[in-house]
């Protein structure tokens, strides 16, 4: 199936690793132009060496300043920007007796904000040209409630309402706007996770992340690049009329009707 993606400039934040760095390979593959966006130089350098292609920008982009001039460096090098797929930061996984005012702005600004950062300036310059996909990749911890997870799943929530919303408010200007929910994936962050349920539940990692893959009917976690090849297809032309979802990919741990 033709994607239409060769040639398009393509950014992927929290692109240096996990599913951000399956994405940007994905979109690589199909000959688009890719810019990955991650806080850490080094992480940037040891990805594009892996990737052979590509560009890197370093940008904290929980500072919205710092996402605007992210975005004009992007342009600057590339051209305009076809495709946005934010996948970068993750709220950290803690228990409720330890949760404080700072923790539920930490996750605000580690997930939400650092997503919205990015899509206020190239939202707008999308509209402007009429084209443009942005894809989210949010997790389906904004829909299942987690006691570990309530200041990041609400982020998450928070995401999936913007997501929505910006679509609607921008479909008559050509621009789409999607989001990608998964569950459990084989990418560092899963660790984070299972240190703090085992350390709750008073059993070892291992038993921790084996009580968690019985609870998908798949039996297994999702690898980075079946994520990525949903969010490849949803950027690109055969998914034209796709717009305002959240698709859910946790191996039907959590099967919903909406």
């Amino acid at each position: 199936m033709e994607l239409e993606l060769r040639g398009k400039v393509v950014v992927v934040t929290g692109g240096s690793r996990g599913i951000g760095f399956a994405c940007a390979r994905g979109f690589l593959t199909e000959g688009a132009r890719v810019a990955i966006v991650s806080r850490h130089q080094v992480n940037i350098d040891r990805a594009l060496g892996a990737l052979a292609g590509g560009i890197g920008v370093a940008a904290d982009l929980s500072d919205a300043e710092a996402a605007g001039h992210m975005v004009d460096r992007v342009e600057s090098a590339l051209g305009p920007i076809d495709v946005l797929v934010n996948c970068a930061g993750a709220a950290k996984r803690t228990a409720p007796a330890e949760l404080l005012p700072a923790t539920w702005h930490a996750a605000m600004d580690a997930k939400y904000f650092s997503y919205i950062h990015a899509i206020d300036p190239v939202i707008k310059r999308m509209a402007a040209r009429a084209c443009g996909v942005i894809v989210n990749v949010i997790g389906n911890g904004g829909k299942i409630a987690s006691a570990l997870h309530i200041p990041g799943g609400s982020a998450n929530a928070a995401l999936m309402l913007a997501t929505a919303g910006l679509a609607r408010a921008y479909a008559a200007s050509g621009v789409r706007v999607v989001a990608v929910n998964p569950g459990l994936t084989n990418t560092e962050r899963v660790s984070e996770g299972m240190k703090v349920a085992a350390r709750l539940q008073g059993i070892t990692e291992a038993e921790a992340l084996q009580g968690s893959l019985a609870a998908i009917p798949m039996g297994r976690m999702a690898e980075p690049e079946e994520i990525a090849n949903a969010v490849v297809f949803l950027a690109s032309a055969r998914a034209s009329y796709i717009t305002g979802v959240s698709l859910s990919m946790d191996g039907a741990a959590a099967p919903t009707v909406l």
